[in-house]
């Protein structure tokens, strides 16, 4: 039987009850594997064609104790139940212990509180008395024992009379030469390594090749000189192979690929990925390619590249990831844009959510970004609001809630429009007296908007978002009056039953409406005359409008129009569309007002975490944990599909903590935090990242982090916040498969440092892309 255990953890246990049950002495093949291979003891028995794995020392004890006991030899009776009981109590301890003083003290305490001469019985030891000896023994062999334990009187008479056990001593001897012997191999293979990488350049000029960022991207230091290396190689242009080097799709297949048929060669790709392995010359910066097939795959020097990605982010902290390609160039971005007196409906929310996203990526590529609200607050359904609000308006609902209550107005008027066709011509009367500047009138709008604006600001505040500048409709002033002039002036507009049109049919546009025949102006009108005012004021080099797809032809007519006009900064604006969100009303109905959906999700996620008593006292405000885990779930929710599709809103796959969710990134994040708390140690930025070994976990972990700032660069080219949502859920998993090996409490002071520089520089970079997503990460949850 296989029995295959971590080198700083060894089975003296097993050993010791293999031997007190007479088992024979080739019945346990040793094999002793690095900690970040396995933290856990296996064995694989013999006799079945495909012997299932047990895992853990209590599950392997018991398994030895049912193949090898005897009525001579019995460690463990069901006879006696109190003793049972006793047992599986210790056993139970050992079983949850992992290598911290507090846990060993705890299993100390019991063994010195249940000991007699052993510690169930005063005849001869039992099962648990080899379980807990071996764990001890196991934590005393890496870390010598706790000072504390020395007081334990009756447990350190039980520890002198275990070691002098026959079997015992015998299970030291076996497995102490074991543990030496592959530390001895271990040993030299690393010094094999080592004069191997003597012999590599460990003096690399780092090339500048333009579009890479060395200054403020680690990795691209490493693709550089791959790069370089790779163009005298092959007579490739340098910058060509730069941009065809990418991350493999799966981890074991390295840490930078070369697809050979991009750079569409002459020959056989496989054969020309198979010659540049012969060619390549290994160094400071790649220790290893392998060729598959067509690719080849490059293996970094993980510790070169943590020392210099851990030094940057030390450094940078929330910029972390941020570069300079935008040069402080300003751009507008327009987004959210709810109408007044109407729900702040789904739409809304994907504009709000994906605006606020392209704004935050423009800022982390240097741009001076200007985020801009342009609110639907003028139109002949402004009109019908005054109207409504004189007839069914109370002063005292408007206060308490203006968007809800003028809603409310809004769906009584429309109900009395249907059934009087007079009601819309009072309207139109009254939106008339707007235009032409009546002041009383003006005064029960501006009314309407400010009240508006103040309750869109507390929603806003809740989601983490924030404007530079409310606009609206409204706010368009002489740029509309200039454009009609203009079009005139360029005899673009047809009169047309008394209005004027645009005719945008030979562009495959249709006709587009820019007047009515009462002289009121359209959305279009108010847009040709807010972008011209928006380009004078603020002289933008590009100006997004994140619109929902159903305004594709708008748009397009807008953009027509203006490069109509003549105006040269026409090609610097650019619509960025979405799909739809379905079925997101509440849960008990279909009402679509955000506030309904933000306070239900609240609710439901603080009833998710009320079932954690424990985590659930830590928390100084549950509920506001809640709300902010409530809208990390609708986020994330939103930005995990690309923009342009519709997606269903679900509420069951929303609250789960399990599975690409916003709650998950939220447990990974407050998972990190609680490192750094438990640990109670500084972050070192000296510490000495050799210590983090050869470790294939911890070599995925700090490529997968350096990766961010190439993440952050390709994001503003396709404004898709689903690239950093994929980003963060991968780091996230990287980080938990690090941890199953890799762990901080009770490793020694220099490896708990390096691990914790490690896990620090995850947790800073897991931020700063939750922040991209307007996430406010959690400590705590």
């Amino acid at each position: 039987m296989a029995l295959s255990f971590p080198l700083n953890n060894a089975p003296y246990g097993l050993l010791a009850i293999a031997a007190a049950l007479n088992a024979p002495t080739n019945a346990l093949t040793l094999h002793p594997v690095l900690p970040e291979q396995s933290s856990v003891t296996t064995l694989i028995p013999q006799g079945t064609s495909k012997p299932a794995k047990i895992s853990g020392n209590v599950a392997i004890a018991r398994f030895l104790v049912r193949t090898f006991s005897s009525a001579d030899n019995a460690l463990y009776t069901e006879s006696d139940v109190s003793l049972v009981t006793a047992q599986d109590n210790l056993l139970d301890i050992v079983r949850q212990t992992i290598f911290t003083p507090k846990h060993i003290t705890t299993l100390a305490t019991a063994a010195n509180t249940a000991s007699t001469s052993f510690l169930l019985s005063e005849d001869k030891p039992l099962l648990a008395d080899y379980a807990v000896w071996g764990t001890i023994t196991a934590y005393t062999k890496s870390h010598s024992l706790l000072a504390n334990l020395k007081d334990l009187e009756k447990f350190m008479a039980w520890i002198a009379r275990m070691d002098q056990r026959q079997e015992c001593q015998a299970a030291i001897r076996i497995l102490d030469g074991a543990v030496k012997q592959a530390n001895d191999t271990l040993a030299a293979e690393a010094d094999a390594a080592a004069a191997e990488k003597a012999k590599l350049s460990s003096v690399v000029e780092v090339p500048h090749i333009e579009g890479s960022d060395p200054e403020t991207d680690p990795l691209d230091a490493f693709k550089n000189v791959l790069a370089a290396q790779l163009s005298k190689l092959m007579d490739v242009d340098i910058k060509i192979l730069y941009e065809a080097l990418e991350a493999p799709r799966a981890s074991e297949n390295g840490h930078i690929a070369l697809s050979v048929p991009r750079l569409r060669l002459k020959g056989n790709p496989s054969a020309v990925a198979a010659d540049i392995v012969e060619k390549f010359q290994l160094n400071d910066y790649v220790t290893l390619a392998k060729a598959d097939g067509p690719f080849v795959n490059f293996f970094l020097n993980h510790i070169k590249l943590g020392q210099s990605l851990f030094t940057k982010i030390y450094n940078t902290k929330e910029q972390w990831g941020c570069n300079s390609l935008g040069q402080q160039k300003k751009v507008v971005v327009e987004f959210s844009s709810p109408n007044i007196a109407k729900p702040f409906h789904a739409g809304h929310l994907r504009s709000t959510i994906i605006g606020s996203f392209v704004r935050n990526i423009l800022q982390a590529n240097g741009y001076d970004t200007l985020s801009m609200n342009y609110l639907g607050d003028w139109g002949k359904q402004y009109g019908l609001l005054a109207i409504g609000f004189e007839r069914y308006g109370a002063e005292e609902k408007l206060l308490e809630d203006p968007i809800k209550h003028l809603f409310d107005v809004y769906v009584r008027i429309n109900q009395d429009a249907k059934e009087d066709e007079t009601v819309h011509d009072e309207a139109r009367a009254y939106f008339k007296k707007m235009e032409d500047g009546d002041k009383a009138a003006l005064k029960i709008w501006s009314r309407f908007r400010d009240l508006s604006i103040v309750k869109y600001k507390d929603i806003y505040a809740r989601l983490n978002i924030a404007f530079d500048v409310y606009s609206g409709e409204s706010q368009v002033t002489d740029g509309m009056e200039r454009a009609l002039k203009m079009l005139h002036a360029k005899n673009l507009l047809t009169e047309s039953d008394g209005a004027l049109i645009v005719d945008l049919t030979k562009y495959k546009l249709g006709i587009c409406v820019v007047q009515k025949k009462d002289g009121t102006t359209l959305y279009i009108t108010r847009d040709i005359g807010a972008a011209l005012e928006r380009y004078e004021t603020y002289g933008f080099e590009h100006m997004y409008y994140i619109v929902a797809s159903q305004q594709d032809l708008h748009l397009k007519q807008l953009f027509k129009i203006l490069e109509l006009l003549g105006f040269d900064w026409a090609k610097k604006v650019t619509h960025l569309n979405f799909g739809m969100v379905g079925g997101m009303s509440t849960r008990k109905g279909t009402v679509v007002f955000l506030e309904d959906i933000l306070e239900e999700t609240r609710d439901a996620m603080h009833e998710v975490m009320k079932k954690n008593e424990h985590k659930y006292a830590q928390i100084e405000d549950p509920l506001e944990v809640a709300d902010n885990i409530g809208i990390s779930a609708i986020m994330i929710q939103d930005a995990s599909a690309r923009r342009v599709k519709n997606y269903d809103f679900d509420w069951k796959r929303m609250f789960s903590f399990e599975g690409d969710t916003g709650p998950y990134l939220q447990y990974a994040h407050a998972r990190l935090c609680s490192i750094e708390r438990k640990t109670e140690m500084e972050v070192n930025p000296n510490a000495d990242l050799r210590q983090l070994g050869d470790s294939r976990a911890a070599a995925d972990l700090i490529t997968m982090i350096a990766r961010y700032p190439q993440i952050v660069r390709e994001t503003s080219r396709t404004f898709e916040p689903v690239n950093i949502v994929g980003y963060a859920m991968k780091l996230s998993h990287h980080v938990s498969q690090a941890l199953e090996s890799m762990y901080v409490m009770g490793a020694e002071k220099e490896v708990a440092e390096a691990r914790l520089f490690m896990y620090w520089s995850a947790r800073i970079t897991l931020g700063n892309a939750m922040r991209l997503l307007n996430l406010k990460p959690q400590e705590r949850m």
